[in-house]
C-alpha cells in the first residue's frame, strides 16, 4: 500500500469520526454548560445532578443521529474500505 493512500484513508477515517461523535459531543457541552449554570445559580452542589440530564441528553441524541451516523460509517466504508480492500 503507497502512503498517500493509507494516510488519505486515515484522514478520511479520522474526519469521520469527527463528524460522527460532533452531534454527541454537543448535546453534552449544551447539557453541561446548562446543569453548571443552573447549580451556579442555585448554590446545588450535587453530583448526580450533571450526571443525569447530560446522560438523558446523549441518549436522546444518540437515538435522534443513529441513522445519520449509520449512513456516514457505511459512506466511508462502501466509498473508501471496500475498494481499497477489492484492490489489494
Amino acid at each position: 500500500m503507497d502512503e498517500l493512500i493509507f494516510f488519505d484513508t486515515l484522514r478520511a477515517g479520522l474526519w469521520n469520526a469527527v463528524l460522527i461523535s460532533t452531534p454527541i459531543l454537543t448535546a453534552a457541552l449544551i447539557s453541561g454548560v446548562l446543569v453548571g449554570l443552573f447549580q451556579a445559580l442555585t448554590s446545588i452542589q450535587e453530583m448526580t445532578l450533571t450526571f443525569v440530564p447530560k446522560l438523558a441528553a446523549i441518549i436522546a441524541v444518540f437515538w435522534v443521529s443513529m441513522s445519520y451516523m449509520t449512513a456516514t460509517l457505511t459512506g466511508y466504508f462502501a466509498d473508501t474500505l471496500i475498494p481499497i480492500i477489492e484492490g489489494m
